[in-house]
């Protein structure tokens, strides 16, 4: 990150008062271009939420206040046949896998070094919960967030490359990072 003193990250759950929130950053054009329609989106964070679907969102913080959106989801989870109909490359990753979905809440916040910060340090926390393997799916034109999370350690899943239609698949390597 850039700047004189990097402020302290740090990650909490998702709750019901964080919507309007959400909701808010959901309409921005940065979450637009890769984010699907904002209030389809707010609907299922809220599932989220009140626990009827099992991605859990977080909010990542600076120095205490919202900065940004992560959601953690797991590859067991998405092994049915309808999930493997829209990402059949689920089925060639480790089933205990996590997935890594992030946004930066505020478009004055791009740029800075912010998402390759606080995914470094959310994968490192999932290493120390015991996940080992640990993705994230940009799509590959998405080139300010391929380059943050090839800075942040994340690198292509080199079986896959070129095979998965619309997502690159990488993973979490604690040596790159």
């Amino acid at each position: 990150m850039t700047g004189q003193q990097s402020p302290e990250i740090g990650f909490r759950p998702v709750c019901a008062a964080d919507l309007p929130l959400l909701a808010r950053w959901l309409a921005q054009p940065h979450w637009q271009d890769w984010w699907g329609e904002p209030e389809s989106e707010l609907a299922i964070i809220r599932e989220m939420v009140e626990g009827r679907d099992p991605c859990r969102p977080f909010l990542f913080t600076l120095d205490g206040e919202p900065a940004g959106y992560l959601q953690l989801w797991q590859v067991a989870l998405n092994l049915d046949p309808d999930s493997l109909a829209q990402s059949p490359w689920m089925a060639e990753v480790p089933s205990d896998a996590v997935g890594i979905d992030l946004s930066i809440g505020d478009a004055d916040r791009l740029s800075q070094g912010l998402g390759s910060a606080v995914l470094r340090r959310f994968a490192r926390m999932l290493l120390a919960q015991g996940h080992e393997t640990i993705l994230i799916d940009p799509h590959p034109d998405n080139h300010r967030a391929v380059a943050a999370y090839r800075k942040a350690g994340f690198r292509p899943v080199p079986h896959l490359e070129g095979r998965t239609d619309g997502v690159l698949i990488m993973q979490f390597q604690q040596d790159q990072a």
